[in-house]
């Protein structure tokens, strides 16, 4: 029989609810994908073979495991197949991680999400039907790239070739609403929010009028977003 340690802040609750996701993989990008989930109030069960690091998130998530999730039996008794959402983020064993999206998928889990450290582990998990696929090292250096090459202080890249830049507000906006600015003619880009100071994001709209100090979120394509960027 398949054993495994369950820690739960509440067994008395469904884990596998609506607004619920199973991450299995607990290391540091996996652990802090549970966390930020449980920060928006979703439910999260994690799963780990690793002891120590179930012991360190017990009362941190909803429920945390350790399992093997190569084995379709301990991902039975754990219920998966209730689970609408289920997150692979092994990392450091790329057999477990094909493993375990192979065994989600003969389960007919309805949508995976699944870590790959490398092109070749990625081309396997999508070869397999993974329905997303992610590349947290290699979005993480390609965001850094760009913002070490210019003066965003963000940057979102939210489709291949269209990004989300917040950069200082360049003073050739300022004082002055933007609907009288043409920016989107003359640059290409929109304004989406702004800030002052310290103060709440707010949405812009034509009426917004920007002054020193204040930041912005510029939406466009990237090219256009991150030459707005640089202006003064």
């Amino acid at each position: 029989m398949a054993k495994f340690s369950i820690f739960s802040t509440d067994t008395s609750r469904r884990i596998a609810e609506a607004d619920s996701v199973a991450v299995i993989g607990l290391g540091r990008f996996g652990s802090a994908l549970a966390l930020e989930l449980m920060q928006a109030g979703t439910e999260v069960l994690g799963i780990d073979l690793d002891e120590e690091l179930v012991q360190s998130l017990n009362g941190e998530l909803t429920q945390v495991v350790r399992a093997d999730s190569t084995r379709v039996e301990v991902l039975n008794q754990l219920a998966i197949d209730e689970f609408d959402r289920v997150v692979v983020a092994i990392g450091g064993d790329i057999s477990a991680s094909i493993l375990t999206c192979s065994v989600l998928l003969s389960m007919r889990i309805p949508v995976i999400w699944a870590k790959a450290v490398d092109d070749r582990h990625g081309q396997i998990l999508e070869q397999l039907g993974v329905h997303h696929v992610i590349y947290p090292e290699k979005d993480m250096g390609r965001r850094v790239a760009h913002l070490v090459r210019g003066a965003a202080l963000d940057y979102i890249e939210v489709a291949p070739g269209y990004a989300l830049v917040k950069a200082p507000a360049p003073t050739q906006i300022q004082g002055v609403a933007l609907g009288e600015t043409s920016i989107r003619k003359s640059h290409g880009v929109t304004i989406a929010a702004f800030q002052h100071g310290d103060d709440a994001w707010t949405n812009a709209d034509n009426a917004t009028v920007l002054g020193p100090g204040d930041t912005v979120l510029i939406v466009g394509r990237t090219k256009d977003a991150e030459a707005f960027a640089q202006l003064r």
